[in-house]
C-alpha cells in the first residue's frame, strides 16, 4: 500500500491537449514558478524521475551549498534547522525542496520522465519582431502560441501539447558539459588514460568514486567550486599507503573564501546592505548616481583590498601561486567567489593536492597533459571540471529564428527583469541570472512573472526593453571583466526594488530607516503581504 506521503505526492496523470502555461524543468526555478503560477494550473515537464534539478543530478557526495541557510530559503518556508551554522548538504537541500512542494501541493502539476525535445511557435511569421512584445504586449492571448514536444520513457514517440505561455526553467548547469577544443592530435584521443567530465563523475556512488581515483595520478582541470570539491575528494581517496597526488590545472585564478567573516566582520556589511550597494554601478542609472559612483571609487577599491588582505593572511595563496591579479570585487560581481571546503589547503600541505598554472592553454599527450610552457604532467585520469553549456539546452529545443536570439552580441542572454526576452514572445526564462542567492533571485522573478500574467502591470515596448538590457550589460561590463555570467550581486537590492515597483508593492521592506540602510536583505524581507 502507498504511504500517506506517497499519496500526498500524487503527480499529474494527464496533460490536456491545450493548456495555458507550461513550465519546463522541475528544479528550484520550476518549483517557484509552479507555486506562483498555480492559478493557471501549469503543467511542469521534468525529464528526470525527481525534483531538485542540479541538486539531485549534478552534485558530488561532498557538495554543499555555498550560502548560509537563512540566505537560501523561500520567503514562505523556513529551514527546520534555520540556525544551524553549517552549509546544507545536497541531501538537505533536496529534503527542503520536497517539503516546499509538499506545503504548496506542487506535485499535482508535475509530469516526471517527460523530456521536452522541441517547441514550435504557433504565432505566425512575425515572431517577436514587433513594436510590443508578443505583438500586443499581453502574455496570455486566449489562444495557443507554443506547441511543446515531449518524449516519455524509452519511447521515441513525441507527444505535442499546445500552450498560451511557456516558462523555461532548464537552468545554466548540468546536462550539457562544456568541453575544451584542441588542435588535431592534441586532444583526449592521444591520451592512454581515462578522461571524464565532472558531469559523469556526479553519476557515480561513493565507493565507485574512491575506486576510480585511489592510487591513480589524477589531474583536475579547473579552479572553480566543482573543481575544488573534486580535487578534495580525490585527495581524500588517496590518503594512506599507495595514494597519489592530485594535480589541479589552473587556467584562470579566482578568489576563494574560507567563511562569511572578514577580519571578524560579517560579510554582508560589504555588499549586501542598501548602504553598501549605493557605491556600485547599477543599470541605467542617472547622472547623479554615476557621479556618486565615481566619487566613491576609492571606497570600493578600499573595501576590495580590505577583503583581499584578510584572504591573503588567512589562506596560503601566495605559497601556492594562487593569488589572483584582479580585485576581489570582480569575482564577487560575477558570482565566481567560491567558499572553500574544510580541509582543502590541509590536503595541499600534505602534498595530496598540487597546483599547476597554465594560463595560455593546455593539451593532451600520450602520458598526461602538456602545459603552455611545454611541461608534461603525468596522469592516469583527467577530470574536466570545465563547466556547462546551459544556453545550448535552450538552443536545442527552440526553433528558428528564436534559437539564434538566445544570446546577444555580448554573449549574454538579453533578459528584461532577468525574465523576458524582448524578441521571444509569450515565453519567460527563469534561473539564468545569478546572485549570491539564486533561490531568492528565481522566486522574486516568478512572483514578478505571476504579476505580468495576472495583468498587474504592462511591459515597456520592445525597443525600451532592449535599451534597458543593453544598459544592464554595460553596467556589468564596467564592474567586472567576467560580466558575461550575468550576475547581479552588487546591485541585487536595486534589482528587487524594480520588480517590487512593477508589482505595486513596497520597495523599502525594512521596519525603520536604520535597518533599511545597514541590515542585510534576504528572502524573508520579500514575504508576500
Amino acid at each position: 500500500m502507498a504511504t500517506q506521503q506517497e499519496q500526498a505526492r500524487c503527480t499529474r496523470e494527464a496533460v490536456p491537449a491545450v493548456s495555458r502555461v507550461a513550465i519546463i524543468g522541475g528544479g528550484i526555478s520550476g518549483l517557484a514558478a509552479a507555486k506562483q503560477l498555480a492559478g493557471h494550473d501549469p503543467v511542469v515537464f521534468e525529464a528526470t524521475p525527481s525534483i531538485g534539478g542540479v541538486w539531485k543530478h549534478c552534485v558530488y557526495r561532498s557538495t554543499r551549498l555555498q550560502t548560509p541557510r537563512p540566505d537560501y530559503e523561500f520567503s514562505d518556508l523556513s529551514w527546520r534547522n534555520r540556525d544551524d551554522p553549517t552549509f546544507p548538504t545536497h541531501d538537505e537541500i533536496i529534503d527542503y525542496l520536497e517539503s516546499y512542494a509538499d506545503k504548496f501541493d506542487l506535485w499535482r502539476y508535475i509530469v516526471f520522465g517527460a523530456k521536452v525535445v522541441g517547441v514550435k511557435f504557433l504565432g505566425g511569421g512575425g515572431g517577436g519582431f514587433t513594436e510590443l512584445w508578443s505583438g500586443t504586449g499581453e502574455p496570455l492571448q486566449g489562444k495557443p502560441m507554443w506547441e511543446v514536444g515531449v518524449s516519455t520513457g524509452d519511447s521515441d514517440a513525441v507527444q505535442w501539447y499546445k500552450f498560451e505561455f511557456v516558462v523555461m526553467c532548464t537552468g545554466k548547469y548540468g546536462d550539457v558539459p562544456r568541453m575544451p577544443v584542441f588542435p588535431p592530435a592534441k586532444g583526449p584521443e592521444v591520451f592512454k588514460g581515462q578522461v571524464m567530465h565532472s558531469l559523469d563523475y556526479c553519476k557515480l556512488n561513493e565507493q565507485e568514486t574512491v575506486d576510480l581515483m585511489r592510487g591513480k595520478k589524477v589531474v583536475v582541470v579547473g579552479y572553480k567550486k566543482s573543481a575544488i570539491d573534486l580535487a578534495l575528494e580525490c585527495a581524500e581517496a588517496n590518503q594512506g599507503e599507495g595514494g597519489q597526488t592530485c594535480t589541479m590545472l589552473v587556467r584562470t585564478l579566482h578568489w576563494v573564501v574560507p567563511s562569511y567573516s572578514i577580519w571578524g566582520l560579517p560579510f554582508f556589511l560589504f555588499y549586501s546592505t542598501r548602504f553598501s550597494q549605493l557605491f556600485y554601478e547599477r543599470p541605467n542609472q542617472g547622472l547623479l548616481r554615476s557621479l556618486l559612483c565615481r566619487l566613491m571609487a576609492p571606497v570600493k577599491v578600499g573595501v576590495s583590498k580590505f577583503i583581499e588582505s584578510y584572504l591573503s593572511w588567512k589562506l596560503p595563496l601566495a605559497k601556492y601561486g594562487l593569488m589572483p591579479e584582479h580585485p576581489f570585487v570582480e569575482d564577487y560581481a560575477s558570482c565566481q567567489m567560491a567558499i572553500l571546503p574544510d580541509g582543502f589547503f590541509e590536503m595541499a600541505d600534505r602534498d595530496l593536492i598540487r597546483f599547476r598554472r597554465s594560463a595560455g592553454g593546455w593539451s593532451f599527450s600520450e602520458n598526461g597533459v602538456v602545459l603552455d610552457d611545454g611541461t608534461e604532467v603525468e596522469a592516469d585520469l583527467v577530470f574536466l571540471a570545465t563547466g556547462f553549456e546551459g544556453k545550448d539546452k535552450l538552443r536545442a529545443v527552440l526553433p528558428e529564428p528564436f534559437r539564434g536570439l538566445v544570446v546577444n552580441k555580448s554573449s549574454m542572454m538579453p533578459l528584461y527583469r532577468g525574465t523576458i526576452h524582448p524578441l521571444i514572445p509569450n515565453m519567460a526564462f527563469v534561473g539564468y541570472v545569478e546572485s549570491v542567492s539564486n533561490l531568492h533571485t528565481s522566486e522574486l522573478r516568478c512572483r514578478w512573472l505571476a504579476g505580468l500574467l495576472g495583468g498587474r502591470f504592462q511591459l515597456p515596448s520592445v525597443e525600451e526593453m532592449v535599451r534597458h538590457v543593453d544598459g544592464e550589460t554595460e553596467a556589468m561590463r564596467r564592474t567586472t571583466r567576467f560580466y558575461r555570467r550575468h550576475c547581479i550581486s552588487t546591485y541585487s537590492i536595486h534589482d528587487s526594488d524594480a520588480m517590487c515597483a512593477d508589482l505595486g508593492d513596497r520597495v523599502h521592506r525594512k521596519s525603520n530607516w536604520l535597518a533599511e540602510l545597514f541590515a542585510p536583505y534576504n528572502n524573508k524581507d520579500y514575504k508576500e503581504e
